[in-house]
């Protein structure tokens, strides 16, 4: 199957957390730019939130400039959130989307308040603190405190692929906060060194897919 999920977000899904993270679909080319492969690819990944148990309509994307902003969700943007790379929501119902081709996508769910939150960081998200910038943000306007957190990383490019750790700096953002180690996960998993499962900007020139991070809770 195209897509996977993370052991410790599945196993936040009795409180109606639900998750998936896309893979490289074998049959939709994306030897192409950015927004036209993310159009060939739109009515695919619309589908995936539809089967994680979604309305597709209520799928809330970011613009992704490769920043630190972070933007409160309360209803369905028009489009893209314009100027960020992260979004935090308490609203059920609504599903967080970001996309990511070697960056991190970084997942974050409060079990307490059933708040979560979805970040685009690569090298410069992650320079600019925008994981930290998303904790402090959930917990003014949520409540959210650290023991209630679970902080999850998606598959990304990482040394000796890429110069960067940044994986290791969301891990610190994270611990930093005060996230208890054992709910700080990070898959390991490099993008650019298997491209049979993973779209990877930097292997493949820029001219390939995005995978897709989806979250959010459940009505």
């Amino acid at each position: 199957m195209p897509w996977m999920t993370f052991p410790d977000l599945d196993a936040l899904r009795g409180g109606g957390i639900a998750h998936r993270f896309t893979l490289r679909h074998p049959q939709i080319d994306v030897n192409a730019e950015r927004q036209v492969v993310v159009e060939r690819l739109w009515s695919w990944h619309r589908q995936q939130a539809a089967e994680m148990g979604f309305d597709p309509a209520k799928l809330c994307i970011a613009e992704q400039v490769h920043g630190n902003e972070v933007a409160v969700i309360d209803e369905v943007p028009a489009t893209p959130v314009p100027g960020t790379d992260g979004l935090i929501t308490n609203v059920p119902g609504l599903v967080l989307g970001i996309y990511v081709a070697d960056c991190g996508a970084v997942f974050i769910v409060d079990t307490r308040t059933g708040a979560c939150g979805l970040l685009h960081s690569g090298k410069k998200g992650s320079e600019l603190g925008i994981t930290a910038r998303a904790l402090k943000l959930m917990a003014e306007r949520f409540g959210s405190r650290p023991e209630d957190l679970h902080v999850q990383l998606a598959p990304c490019i990482r040394p000796p692929a890429y110069e960067i750790d940044f994986a290791a700096q969301i891990r610190q953002n994270a611990l930093d906060f005060g996230i208890p180690p054992s709910q700080v996960h990070d898959c390991g998993i490099c993008t650019s060194s298997d491209t049979d499962r993973f779209y990877s900007y930097r292997l493949e020139k820029g001219r390939t897919g995005r995978m897709l991070a989806l979250l959010g809770r459940l009505a």
